[in-house]
């Protein structure tokens, strides 16, 4: 994991492999940031100048390379565009700052260490940069070879320094403690998601949970096949029973002893899904490694709110199934009885989510906490209605998904609250059953969310957040958004643990 100091040293006496700067769009071309005084001092005061000459524009996501001038230790500064500079007397937008710290993170894979000389006025401008940077810097090696080409295989940057923030100052000190803590988690998440399946298995999570609860004194109840069936788990058995690897249901229990809320989190864990019988078409199997993206975002969640010590009692439940065809598979038609004691008929095994959700869904909802939020990439309907960055907002109370909603903008994740029509209950009627996993074809990610609806307790707030679009990057990355495992949901999960800590569940 990428270290990160909070210097002291100025821009330009701090030895590093690079220096980077913020440069952002002026009325009348690039304007430096501030933050890099020092380095526009060295150039002369024409550091805009020769950005510009370079071709650079200070548009979001731009990067410039150039040799440092005299004076500098750094021997090379690395400009990041910041968008549209503030009015007079403005700060700069923080989800701004920390995609340009990512781009430059990103850029300096293989280098030891990185002066971030960008606008530093508060706190959050602190957390910003830190968060950018540690998630920018992020990088998966694990399955490279180790042999003769290894040296070709580039480790993250080392280091880094965020300069003009205040080591002494608490509340810089805090924020760049909390970067660390929720960085380092939503890495592991994206570990967890871009992990082969012929080593993620429900059986091998649940032993990455237990582990992280032992280390973090976090209580992990570990529920098998065995205590699954015992206990009429139908949904995930169900779910599970076409593959080698059995399912697990994953409880994850962090108390605090001064907390007065209980906020559950359930993610789904379908660590593959082939589609089962209903098999998945060609071209559609190969990135489903990362069905357990919801899974992965609550066990981050949980265990950030841990190490940042939430007052808020925070339980995590991960349903964890593997989705495969065999002689074993549930069948279409099959009627499967789930933990509430309904019954459902399956019509299509590949929408298995909702079935390992209405599970956990439903044990969560016996423990009675204060709101229950469950994480799935669940539907191609909802990629197809908010695109691949956004994920959409469900819940059966209209202020509380307003609230996260408000709460994803703030962390910077992109989100859009999503309407629940009572109409399209109808079409999940069965005539052999209480519903059916598919109804209407048409707004089939309102239908997904309307079906586990009736999984959640009465008089409990939720909200369902359908990860399906930003869970999975496929194309080259950006910002501090790398390609494969983004972590999704991670960060806005944990903020809402803080506001329930602070008395502010929405």
């Amino acid at each position: 994991m990428t270290a990160l100091t909070l210097s002291t040293a100025g821009a330009a006496t701090l030895r590093a492999d690079a220096l980077v700067v913020g440069v952002a769009q002026g009325a009348k071309g690039p304007v430096v940031a501030p933050g890099a005084e020092a380095v526009d001092k060295a150039f002369g005061g024409k550091l805009a100048g020769v950005l510009e000459t370079l071709g650079a524009s200070g548009a979001e996501g731009e990067l410039t390379k150039l040799p440092s001038a005299d004076g500098l230790k750094a021997p090379v500064v690395i400009a990041v565009g910041l968008g549209a500079a503030p009015e007079k007397d403005g700060a700069y937008d923080a989800e701004a700052l920390r995609r340009a710290a990512g781009v430059a993170a990103r850029a300096l894979t293989g280098s030891k260490k990185a002066a971030f000389a960008l606008p530093v006025e508060a706190a959050e401008d602190v957390a910003a940069i830190a968060e950018g940077a540690l998630l920018g810097a992020y990088s998966f090696a694990a399955y490279r070879q180790n042999g003769k080409d290894a040296k070709d295989v580039k480790g993250p940057l080392g280091e880094v320094a965020v300069v003009g923030a205040k080591p002494r100052d608490k509340a810089h000190k805090a924020a760049a403690e909390r970067a660390v803590a929720l960085a380092e988690e939503i890495n592991r998440a994206r570990d967890l998601v871009n992990t082969p399946p012929n080593d993620l298995f429900p059986e091998s999570f649940a032993a990455v949970a237990t582990a992280a609860g032992k280390e973090h004194g976090i209580k992990v109840q570990v529920l098998d096949e065995k205590a699954l069936a015992k206990g009429n788990y139908g949904g995930l058995l169900g779910v599970g029973q076409g593959s080698v690897h059995g399912p697990r249901l994953v409880k994850l229990a962090y108390t605090h002893p001064k907390a007065e809320k209980t906020l559950a989190l359930v993610g789904k864990g379908i660590t593959y899904d082939s589609g089962g019988i209903s098999l998945k078409p060609a071209g559609h199997n190969e990135t489903m490694k990362c069905d357990m993206a919801g899974a992965a975002a609550v066990f981050a969640a949980v265990v950030t709110a841990a190490r940042l010590g939430l007052k808020v009692n925070v339980t995590g439940w991960l349903a964890l199934a593997e989705n495969m065809p065999s002689g074993s598979a549930t069948r279409p038609g099959d009627v499967l009885r789930m933990y509430s004691g309904k019954t459902v008929e399956v019509l299509n095994t590949d929408a298995e989510g909702r079935l390992v959700l209405a599970d956990a869904l439903w044990k969560a909802s016996e423990e009675k906490p204060d709101a229950i939020v469950d994480v799935a990439t669940l539907t191609g309907a909802m990629v197809l209605a908010l695109g691949n960055r956004t994920f959409g907002v469900m819940a059966n109370d209209d202020a509380f998904r307003t609230s996260i909603h408000e709460i994803a903008d703030e962390v910077g994740e992109q989100s859009w609250p999503m309407p629940m029509p009572a109409e399209l209950r109808k079409g999940m009627d069965s005539p052999v059953a209480d519903i059916a996993n598919m109804g209407e074809r048409m707004g089939g990610g309102l239908v997904a969310g309307l079906f586990l609806q009736e999984f959640v307790g009465e008089g409990i707030t939720w909200a369902h957040l359908d990860i399906a679009g930003p869970a999975f990057h496929e194309s080259a990355p950006y910002g501090y958004t790398p390609k494969g495992g983004t972590g999704s949901a991670v960060r806005t999960l944990v903020r809402l643990a803080e506001r329930t800590a602070d008395g502010d569940l929405g």
